[in-house]
C-alpha cells in the first residue's frame, strides 16, 4: 500500500475526531476509513490512533507523524493549488459555508447562475449559523458578516451589512411613531440575540453617536424571525437591509429615523490562508462580487440610506 496516499484520510481522521465524521468529509466509507488506517499502521509497524467507543486519541508515535503529515498533506494540496490555478477553465469541487439567512435569501439563488457559468465547478453548500472550523471541515468558503477573528484567515469583501430601523404601520396605527430616538424607550423593540449591544442600538448623525437602551418581549437569533413578527405589528427591530430591502421598497414595512445612520460591517467571503488560490475560488468571489452589487447591493436599491 502506498503510505502517503494514506496521508489525507490520517489528516482527516485526527482533525474531525473520529472515523465517522472524517469519512463524511472525504467522502468514503466509514469502513473505508478504518482500514486505510489500519493499513498503515501495519506498513509503518506501529500503533498511531488508540481507540476506545467513546474517544480516539494519538499514541507517541502518531502524533510524530501526524506533524509530519499536517506538513506534506498540506504541501500536497498546495502543489494541487498551483497546477489548478494552470487550468483555463475553473473545475472541482467548491465547499461553501453560508450564514443561514444571508445564505437562503441571496447565495442559494446566486449558485444556480455561477453552476451555469462554470459547468464543470460542483458546489457542496451548508448553511449554519455556527462558526465553523474551516479546517477540519474542509470549508473553502466562509460567507460571514461582522469581524473576523481568526488571524489565520483571510477575507475579502462582498458587500456591506448594513442595518435599518423597521417597522408596520399596523404597530403605528396601534402604538403612535416614535418621534425622537429616547422615544424607543417606550416601545417594543425586538433585538437580534447574539448583537453585542442588544440592549442598546446605537445611531450616528454627522459625527455624533447616540446609544438608545432598548426591551422588548421578543429576541431572536435570527433576523428572518424577526422580520415576520415586525410585519405582524408585534414591535420595532434593527434588521440588516439584505433581509428588509424588498419589504422597505413595497411599503411592507417602514423605516424609523433615517437620517441617522447605524453601525454597519461588511459581508466578507473568508478563507484559510493559502500560497495558490485555486481557479474555482477565484471564480466564485469575482462572480459573487458581480452578483451582489459590491458597494452598493442590489437588495438595497430604492432604500434612504
Amino acid at each position: 500500500m502506498d503510505s502517503f496516499g494514506a496521508i489525507p484520510v490520517f489528516v482527516a481522521v485526527v482533525e474531525s475526531g473520529g472515523f465517522s465524521p472524517a469519512a463524511r468529509f472525504l467522502g468514503i466509507s466509514k469502513s473505508a476509513v478504518s482500514k486505510r488506517i489500519t493499513q498503515l499502521e501495519q506498513q509503518l509497524g506501529v500503533k498511531l490512533l488508540h481507540r476506545t467507543t467513546r474517544k480516539l486519541s494519538l499514541t507517541e508515535a502518531g502524533e510524530h507523524y501526524f506533524e509530519h503529515a499536517v506538513m506534506a498533506n498540506r504541501a500536497a494540496k498546495d502543489a494541487e493549488d498551483a497546477v489548478a490555478q494552470l487550468q483555463g477553465e475553473p473545475q472541482g469541487r467548491l465547499r461553501i459555508n453560508a450564514a443561514m439567512s444571508f445564505g437562503r435569501l441571496h447565495v442559494v439563488p446566486m449558485i444556480p447562475a455561477f453552476l451555469k457559468r462554470y459547468p464543470k465547478v460542483s458546489i457542496d453548500l451548508e448553511l449554519d449559523d455556527k462558526t465553523v472550523d474551516m479546517v477540519q471541515g474542509g470549508v473553502d468558503i466562509a460567507i460571514r458578516g461582522g469581524t473576523m477573528i481568526d488571524s489565520t484567515l483571510i477575507a475579502r469583501k462582498l458587500v456591506p451589512l448594513r442595518s435599518v430601523l423597521c417597522v408596520s404601520q399596523s404597530y403605528l396605527n396601534q402604538f403612535g411613531r416614535p418621534k425622537q430616538l429616547d422615544d424607543l424607550l417606550q416601545h417594543n423593540c425586538l433585538s437580534f440575540r447574539y448583537s453585542n449591544d442588544s440592549k442598546g442600538w446605537s445611531f450616528r448623525q454627522n459625527d455624533r453617536t447616540q446609544m438608545v437602551a432598548v426591551s422588548g418581549n421578543y429576541q431572536a437569533n435570527n433576523s428572518e424571525a424577526l422580520l415576520d413578527a415586525v410585519l405582524q405589528g408585534v414591535g420595532i427591530s434593527r434588521l440588516p437591509t439584505f433581509v428588509v430591502g424588498p419589504y422597505l421598497r413595497s411599503g411592507q414595512l417602514i423605516q424609523l429615523f433615517p437620517e441617522y445612520q447605524m453601525p454597519a460591517q461588511d459581508i466578507s467571503a473568508v478563507m484559510i490562508e493559502r500560497q495558490y488560490m485555486p481557479a474555482k475560488v477565484r471564480a466564485f468571489l469575482d462572480f459573487a462580487i458581480e452578483y451582489l452589487g459590491s458597494d452598493a447591493p442590489y437588495w438595497e436599491q430604492g432604500i434612504d440610506l
